[in-house]
């Protein structure tokens, strides 16, 4: 029976408890602020390519190394980052979306098959991408949009750019950078 008092006694504070915490206002949220916390990574290519927009689809194809000619003759090659870099995950992420055993392992079985595979050009710095993409014709890389400089040109995903809504290309910003968005 003592029990039983203890616990709707319990029970009574619980709900005087849940009770005020509803009577009372609640604050508003802090506004948000323009910054951001995530930053596009560009798909950079050659300054002379002429390619202005590639949709997802056609990126992943070039990236497996089943496209492997641009429409204006020039051979595809990848400029790729450190597998230890953001940047390179987020293309395993959302180009590749397999783990790094099985794009390895694809690429053993491409080759044991006969498929001239196409491995990327490992890169170890956004300077390194950029300065190799800049000097070879076909070349197709990626580097974070704050690294984009006038030596490469960005082309477009989907119709997008990397500081638009909805660009799927998205990873963390860097610690210490501020990015404000524009709108």
């Amino acid at each position: 029976m003592k029990a039983a008092g203890v616990l709707l006694l319990l029970l009574a504070a619980a709900v005087s408890s849940v009770m005020a915490d509803s009577a009372t206002p609640r604050q508003p949220s802090p506004p948000k602020s323009a910054r951001v916390s995530w930053e596009g990574l560009a798909i950079v290519v050659n300054r002379n390519n002429p390619v202005e927009d590639v949709s997802l689809p056609e990126l992943r194809a070039m990236f497996f190394g089943q496209k492997k000619w641009w429409s204006h003759k020039n051979r595809i090659t990848l400029a790729a980052m450190r597998h230890t870099t953001p940047e390179w995950k987020t293309v395993q992420r959302v180009i590749y979306k397999v783990n790094q055993h099985e794009l390895e392992h694809y690429y053993l079985y491409q080759s044991f098959k006969g498929e001239g595979v196409n491995l990327p050009v490992m890169m170890q710095a956004p300077a390194d991408v950029k300065k190799f993409v800049a000097k070879t014709p076909g070349a197709v890389g990626y580097v974070r949009a704050s690294d984009v400089d006038d030596t490469v040109k960005v082309v477009r995903i989907n119709g997008l750019l990397p500081d638009d809504d909805g660009y799927p290309l998205r990873l963390r910003l860097r610690s210490g950078i501020k990015l404000v968005s524009p709108r």
